[in-house]
């Protein structure tokens, strides 16, 4: 269930009766009297337009956070930057810039830093603004690894199963292919990453970052794995301009999707699920020029 007690209060003697907050509000939780702002729905998104479009500063709203406004390794204004008002060439410029990363140093990323990169990730839209989503932090490259073997003993179980052709083409059968699919498609590239993990000490899943942020959701949101890809997105994006690398581990989704002891391991309640890891750390390699990408299916409707 979505908190949507109102938090919203105005200060009559600060609010000048511009009726900005009330057409901006989504939800219908405030009305003009007497020439006055006040709060009369039962109902709020949290939304904080309110409070955003506020020229006098009369409205508050109470249930949302200072702290997740503030950054420990940069600062940034409060000021609202207006639609247009932005260099779409830079915007767009560190969009293309950012690459997946498999080689970084053996530098620490910092706890302040990765929690301004959930406030940086938190900044994006959630449905009906539920934020419900949730963030384990990995700190320590010796838990990354840690986690790495338990996603690793997952596999080494996946693989014995696909190994055996009778099972495959029974669940195959039984309109079940995943695990055929699975075979045909990541079995041998998971083996050999596995053998050289094994062998060779090589890290395969993490390629070396030394900390990942998994970022999860809460029960109650109306499209929790969106929320948190958007997110995520601006994690990797902020990543980048931070001066850090980062890499989506999907192979550390599925696994932690598949085998509920390995949330337990790394302290995630049971009913939450985790949509993405990412790995992070400080790059040891940089490129000359940003890639182009495949031609992609649009289409445009017309009635």
């Amino acid at each position: 269930m979505i908190n949507r007690n109102v938090t919203t209060t105005i200060d009559p003697e600060s609010c000048i009766g511009c009726g900005l907050c009330i057409s901006v509000c989504p939800s219908e939780t405030l009305s003009m009297k007497n020439n006055k702002a006040v709060v009369t729905g039962k109902r709020s998104l949290s939304c904080g337009h309110c409070e955003a479009v506020c020229p006098t500063g009369a409205i508050e709203v109470k249930g949302l956070d200072s702290d997740t406004a503030k950054f420990h390794s940069f600062q940034v204004s409060n000021q609202w930057i207006p639609f247009g008002n932005f260099n779409v060439s830079d915007l767009v410029g560190l969009m293309r810039s950012r690459r997946s990363c498999r080689n970084y140093t053996e530098k620490p990323v910092a706890p302040e830093i990765l929690q301004d990169l959930i406030n940086a990730g938190i900044t994006a839209p959630s449905g009906t603004n539920s934020q419900k989503w949730t963030f384990m932090v990995i700190a320590e490259r010796s838990s990354v690894m840690a986690l790495g073997d338990k996603v690793a003993e997952f596999f080494r179980k996946l693989n014995r199963m696909a190994e055996k052709k009778y099972l495959r083409k029974a669940l195959k059968i039984i309109g079940k292919p995943s695990i055929d699919n699975y075979y045909q498609n990541y079995y041998r590239s998971v083996k050999r990453g596995l053998e050289k993990y094994e062998k060779q000490n090589k890290d395969l899943l993490f390629h070396g970052a030394t900390a990942a942020i998994l970022v999860g959701s809460r029960p109650g949101g109306s499209c929790p794995a969106e929320d948190a890809l958007l997110a995520t997105q601006n994690i990797l994006l902020a990543s980048h301009a931070m001066g850090l690398g980062s890499c989506l581990i999907g192979f550390a989704v599925e696994a932690i999707r598949r085998d509920s002891s390995i949330k337990n391991f790394i302290g995630i309640p049971d009913n939450e699920k985790v949509h993405s890891v990412i790995a992070l750390g400080y790059p040891d390699e940089s490129y000359q020029t940003v890639c182009r990408r495949k031609k992609p299916v649009v289409r445009f409707f017309k009635n």
